[in-house]
């Protein structure tokens, strides 16, 4: 099959140029390990060049919607895809890529296929056109793909009745691999002796965060010794807390590290209309470092670890989340099964190309 993806250069804040990353990189590469011609469009909306690269069998092109204008990038990337005469085109990361991706699958004259990680609709809840762009593209869809079984029903209650959508989970980046916990500890100049515990990502009331500090003080009570981990850029009440240590932004290669490091790894999700429907990456690359982790139980956390209550507090309950904390410090469980990674995932979104396209012909 030829494929093109159509996506957003900078997922999650990485460059996908630069940075290549997740399902937005790793789907298209592992499809074209499987013998398929794959193509990725990139937009851009931060005034760069445009500019082609071939990496991993793909060849990867990008565009700026303000370097070259709306109208000018819209008929560059119809142009692209005209010239490459591809059977599907495939909207992903963002509510405007399942858009554009459905304009272009028509123009173009090919098959449409969408893909879901989030629930884009919470990202701008207010943004009322776009949401129903993105539920007419998910209705023209030949195929639907989503992280989870979560977001995969709340995308059928758009398809009135037509194929359901198929569930491609998320999976940890391949660098994600368990390193010696002590060696990791000395290369990032941390404590060797005293219990970690580890939070990795964005930091949002909205997203019930703030929990974290709470957590960290009950632990503290009954083990002075730990020390709270952070990564990125935490407010300024967090790295104020006492025993908080802050890494700042990690280069990616030493994400594994960090994690391997931890004795305890923390998820925080809300049951919110972003958390009902999230799937996150940092528990899928906690999970393949073999680290212990306490995550909170919204559906879709609950989903990707089996509902192992060893694993699973309840959303806003900092002491619950603390004391399943403390046991994991003493008990290292993990156990974590059989993991997802994008090879297989590559292989389920094929699948379903494959039904969609045959049952056409």
């Amino acid at each position: 099959m030829r494929i093109v993806f159509l996506a957003k250069r900078h997922p999650q804040q990485r460059d996908l140029i630069a940075r290549p990353y997740g399902r937005f990189y790793h789907l298209p590469t592992e499809l074209a390990g499987l013998g398929h011609d794959v193509r990725v469009q990139l937009c851009s909306h931060r005034r760069l060049d445009s500019e082609a690269i071939e990496r991993d069998g793909v060849v990867w092109s990008s565009h700026d919607f303000f370097t070259l204008g709306v109208p000018r990038l819209l008929r560059t990337v119809e142009s692209e895809a005209r010239e490459f005469c591809p059977d599907w085109i495939v909207g992903c990361s963002d509510t405007w890529a399942g858009w554009l991706a459905h304009r272009l699958s028509r123009r173009v004259g090919c098959r449409l296929a969408i893909d879901a990680y989030d629930n884009y609709e919470a990202y701008m809840p207010a943004n009322l056109p776009l949401h129903w762009l993105w539920r007419r593209a998910i209705r023209a869809a030949d195929v639907v793909t989503a992280a989870g079984p979560q977001l995969a029903t709340r995308l059928d209650s758009h398809r009135r009745g037509k194929a359901p959508t198929t569930i491609v989970p998320m999976a940890a980046d391949p660098g994600f691999v368990p390193r010696d916990r002590m060696a990791s500890r000395i290369g990032l100049g941390l404590p060797v002796d005293a219990p970690l515990i580890g939070y990795s990502g964005g930091w949002a009331r909205n997203r019930g965060t703030d929990i974290l500090i709470e957590v960290f003080r009950l632990v503290r009570a009954q083990r002075p010794d730990a020390r709270l981990v952070l990564t990125g850029r935490p407010p300024a009440h967090a790295l104020a807390e006492p025993g908080v240590l802050a890494l700042g932004y990690v280069d990616d290669a030493q994400l594994p590290l960090v994690l391997s490091s931890l004795d305890v790894a923390c998820v925080i999700t809300a049951d919110s209309s972003f958390g009902r429907y999230s799937y996150p990456a940092k528990l899928c690359e906690a999970m393949a470092c073999g680290t212990p982790l306490v995550a909170t139980a919204t559906d879709p956390v609950r989903w990707m670890l089996h509902d192992d209550t060893r694993f699973l507090a309840s959303v806003g309950d900092a002491h619950g989340i603390a004391e399943r904390v403390l046991a994991q410090i003493d008990e290292r469980h993990t156990g974590y099964g059989t993991l997802p990674t994008w090879e297989s995932g590559a292989r389920l979104f094929e699948l379903a190309l494959l039904k969609r396209q045959a049952a056409r012909l």
